[in-house]
């Protein structure tokens, strides 16, 4: 709970929402917050914040994919720390415990395919694609991750 005004920030935020539906209100955050902590499923979340500061600056979890099988990697970060390599950091982090630490076989993620920036990030941090498909009323990219 000590942390719902700074994950609201980027619920709210229109350049970390573009490819993610748009900002939402607060009634959807707080069913999107209620979520988070009370996951009926495998989800974890963890807040991201500079070593130095301790300052936010995201919110990453693995989840269920909509597949109900593979496990979803999924990030925002506020615009502030967009390109500087903190995402990269922090996805490979979230990618080595997911395989290392929890055993996963496989993680995928998706992100719409206009977002090429995060589309580079998948790639760069290991991540194939593997396909194009339409969900949410556009095109989306989906990459994975095979266990090595």
């Amino acid at each position: 709970m000590k942390d719902y005004a700074h994950i609201k920030r980027l619920y709210e935020n229109e350049r970390v929402r573009e490819y993610l539906g748009g900002p939402v209100d607060e009634v959807a955050y707080k069913v999107r917050f209620n979520e988070m902590l009370q996951s009926q499923n495998a989800a974890l979340h963890w807040i991201i914040r500079l070593r130095e500061t301790e300052e936010f600056i995201g919110l990453v979890f693995l989840d269920t994919y909509h597949d109900d099988r593979d496990t979803e990697i999924g990030y925002q970060f506020l615009p502030d720390y967009w390109g500087k390599g903190y995402a990269t950091e922090v996805i490979n982090t979230i990618l080595n415990f997911g395989v290392k630490t929890l055993g996963y076989s496989t993680i995928v993620a998706e992100t719409q395919t206009k977002n090429k920036a995060s589309c580079r990030l998948l790639q760069k941090v290991g991540m194939q694609f593997e396909e194009e498909l339409e969900r949410f009323g556009h095109k989306q990219s989906k990459f994975r991750l095979m266990k090595s």
